[in-house]
């Protein structure tokens, strides 16, 4: 498997096209998709879960490539739930059915391998080895230390939901040449939605839920958008430019208000031709950097950056928790912890500290310890006012709780340095 990823990063790097890919979709493969896969995960519309298919797994594999090899495999139509989300709103959720899943992260193993060394420096999203943190460091890097003035901060409506099937076939035809493996590709967007007993059938968007999916969506905006502002946007700005993108958020910095302008200007026409659409509420240019002396600010991937100043003077971008997620996570612990209510202890108390481990480790940055601390606070008034209405005597007493809480919860910490920050090779500009 190793000397088959080697091989079409090879290719991917001396040629145009890439050839083979199907091959690398075989009983290995799927085999360690399947050793991979949580037992817990919920059952697709064939009512197939791990612990059923691994009773007889090589030979249940063997038959999938069988059948694959023959083009007998069709994938089943996912699944569709709905959970709650914290403002009491529902989000669909898609579940495809097992046998799915293995193929789809097979593919999508073959397909990282073909892009990862064709994607541009400015994507970050469902990338190896990029993270959200990654991309909030490179703002601010870039916003500290470039003639950055103005922020065009865009958002796309509804965009996993309204990819062109048929562009993003063109896409993948532009870069593969293995007519079996696009084959799947195509048997897989079409395969529906199960929503009860009711199927609908796919004609945009991609895979709900699937490994295929982010990968499927970073090729249709590696052409969409980064090549364009790269190639097409950039060297047309008067002033400096830069742009990032994770999954389908994206921001553009400019020197110049007048090329911030221009560029809003012909990027609803660039998405229209390509299917989508600006959602017009998120999308807006303000001004932002050392320059303007404002007190404008805008949210990205759940943080707030603003204007403010270092403690001994000089300018310094700021970085917290946007309001909007602070206000959600703390609805989202608020009705988790009602539902502990009658739960043990221990356990309750062992899982809220890992629950606010996640919570630091993903906004523990450099200057947004204040806010992390008050998330804090907030769950540990929360989590008293739930022992109180447990406690036989109607009231847990304030000294007896500060040692359950010292002795179950780690304090707050700052967990991600993005200060003086560069990537592990080295800074990365954005171009291709």
């Amino acid at each position: 498997m190793e000397h088959e990823t080697k091989g079409i990063r090879y290719q991917s790097m001396h040629f145009k096209r890439v050839q083979g890919l199907m091959s690398t979709v075989n009983a290995d493969t799927l085999m360690r998709w399947h050793r991979i896969q949580c037992h817990k995960k919920a059952k697709g519309v064939d009512g197939m879960d791990k612990a059923t298919y691994d009773v007889h797994a090589e030979e249940n594999i063997l038959k999938l490539v069988r059948r694959m090899k023959k083009f007998q495999y069709v994938p089943q139509p996912v699944r569709r739930v709905y959970i709650p989300k914290a403002n009491g709103k529902l989000r669909p959720l898609g579940i495809p059915a097992y046998e799915d899943r293995l193929v789809q992260g097979a593919m999508a193993d073959a397909l990282n391998d073909v892009y990862e060394p064709r994607f541009l420096d400015c994507s970050y999203g469902f990338r190896p080895n990029r993270s959200a943190h990654d991309v909030i460091a490179m703002i601010n890097d870039t916003i500290m230390n470039k003639n950055v003035n103005y922020v065009l901060e865009a958002d796309i409506k509804g965009f996993f939901d309204n990819v062109n099937h048929e562009w993003l076939m063109k896409f993948l035809e532009h870069d593969i040449d293995d007519k079996n493996f696009l084959r799947y590709v195509k048997r897989f967007l079409k395969a529906g939605v199960m929503e009860g007993t009711e199927l609908t059938e796919s004609d945009k968007g991609t895979p709900q839920g699937g490994q295929i999916s982010p990968i499927l969506a970073n090729v249709y905006l590696h052409y969409v958008l980064d090549l364009w502002f790269m190639k097409a946007i950039k060297p047309r700005m008067r002033g400096e430019f830069y742009y990032f993108r994770f999954a389908d958020d994206f921001i553009a910095l400019f020197q110049y208000e007048s090329d911030a302008h221009r560029v809003m200007d012909v990027i609803r026409k660039r998405l229209q031709k390509f299917s989508l659409e600006v959602a017009e509420d998120k999308t807006r240019i303000l001004p932002f950097g050392r320059n303007t002396g404002t007190k404008a600010e805008f949210d990205f991937l759940g943080f707030t950056f603003y204007n403010t100043k270092k403690r001994f003077g000089g300018y310094r971008v700021g970085i917290r928790t946007s309001m909007k997620k602070l206000k959600a996570k703390r609805q989202a612990m608020k009705e988790w912890l009602r539902q502990r209510l009658h739960r043990p202890l221990d356990e309750t108390m062992r899982l809220l500290n890992k629950k606010l481990r996640g919570h630091c480790n993903y906004y523990g940055v450099n200057g947004n310890y204040k806010k992390v601390a008050q998330f804090y606070q907030y769950a540990r008034r929360t989590t008293h006012r739930m022992l109180d209405r447990r406690s036989q005597r109607g009231h847990m007493p304030s000294e007896k709780f500060k040692r359950i809480w010292k002795y179950y919860i780690a304090p707050p910490q700052i967990t991600k340095q993005i200060w003086n920050w560069f990537p592990k090779e080295g800074p990365k500009s954005c171009m291709p």
